[in-house]
């Protein structure tokens, strides 16, 4: 079978990671193209690939180099760019968010159901072996039944003067749009259908963001299950870092993603000289280090080229995650607790 030919749209600091991203399915692809409006960017992230790839610093000019586009641009221009790939018959693997409008999305997917194109948004954080574990976990009770997830990413994130992730109209809303989309993502995959909810954002501590650059997202899912987010563009110093965890029944269960480690806390009852005292049992039921999510994300995108199935991080279930943000930025606007039912596509 010919090896797909991927282009990569857009090389800023991002694109730079991801160029690291095709390692597990080099077999299977060639990188064909690189663009970026600077073109010694573009260039940098060619050397990088080592394979002589196009160096174009328009997009539209490399769609007979290319079977497939990953497109890393800011999120503001998702849009055009992947209606124009879809449009010229290229599979697309658009980063999160999809896009910064309903409407946009919705084009997205329309244009990529008439084309017959895959239209994928990459979650990589689906694809993380710790994320996947707990998931499994979860689903099959192994600790009993969920009742509360609470995630937390804390981070430094300040970009120079004029960098467009300052700008709330190009990043879509603040670090809730753009990162906690992620965490949003996740909730949803994990806990089923959100009922209400309501979040709270600020930019003290984070002057250099327009719209917020911390943010607090609690919802509340059917059977009473709670989804927590925690994230911070402002964190001077951190404790819980970047981690995960699900209260569950009989223990919890904590992914600390820093730490490459997928832990169980439970209770375990010992008798000392006669009287029974309870203490935390600690487990550590997984451990991964120098994972790379991104290269299993790319490996699935290429077997849904391949075989015609449909992602697990397709975009009708992503345009359902960006709308849970929209509504909880509305009913935060309002003061007032957002109602999460009935979201999904031509509801």
């Amino acid at each position: 079978m010919a090896k797909i030919r991927i282009g990569i749209v857009g090389c800023g600091g991002m694109a730079r990671s991801h160029a690291s991203r095709f390692g597990e399915v080099l077999d299977r692809i060639q990188v064909t193209a690189v663009v970026d409006i600077q073109k010694e960017r573009a260039q940098v992230v060619a050397d990088l690939l080592g394979n002589d790839p196009v160096v174009e610093t328009d997009y539209r000019r490399v769609m007979s180099h290319v079977d497939a586009v990953l497109i890393v641009l800011p999120h503001h221009l998702h849009h055009r760019a992947t209606i124009d790939c879809l449009n010229a018959g290229k599979h697309v693997l658009v980063e999160k968010p999809m896009a910064n409008s309903e409407q946009e999305c919705i084009e997205m997917i329309d244009t990529a159901e008439k084309q017959n194109r895959v239209l994928m948004v990459a979650y990589c954080m689906r694809f993380h072996p710790l994320v996947v574990k707990m998931k499994e976990l979860i689903d099959g009770k192994v600790y009993g039944d969920i009742f509360q997830l609470s995630i937390w990413t804390e981070q430094l994130t300040r970009r120079e003067e004029g960098h467009w992730t300052r700008s709330a109209s190009q990043l879509g809303g603040g670090q809730f749009f753009s990162h906690g989309c992620h965490y949003v993502d996740l909730m949803l995959w994990m806990l089923g259908k959100p009922v209400r909810g309501s979040h709270y954002g600020t930019n003290r501590g984070t002057p250099w963001m327009e719209k917020e650059g911390t943010s607090n997202v609690t919802i509340e899912f059917e059977n009473g299950i709670l989804g927590y987010h925690f994230g911070t563009w402002g964190a001077r110093g951190t404790r819980l870092k970047y981690s995960f965890h699900a209260h569950c029944e009989e223990g919890m269960i904590e992914a600390a993603i820093s730490e490459g480690k997928l832990i169980a806390h439970s209770r375990a009852t010992e008798h000392v000289t006669g009287k029974p005292t309870v203490r935390q049992k600690e487990e550590i039921l997984l451990e991964v280090q120098n994972t790379k999510p991104t290269e299993v994300e790319m490996a699935h995108f290429i077997d849904c080229i391949e075989t015609g199935a449909k992602p697990l991080t397709h975009a009708i279930g992503s345009l359902k995650g960006l709308q849970v943000i929209w509504k909880l930025y509305d009913a935060e606007e309002k003061n007032e607790i957002a109602d999460l039912r009935h979201l999904g596509l031509g509801a």
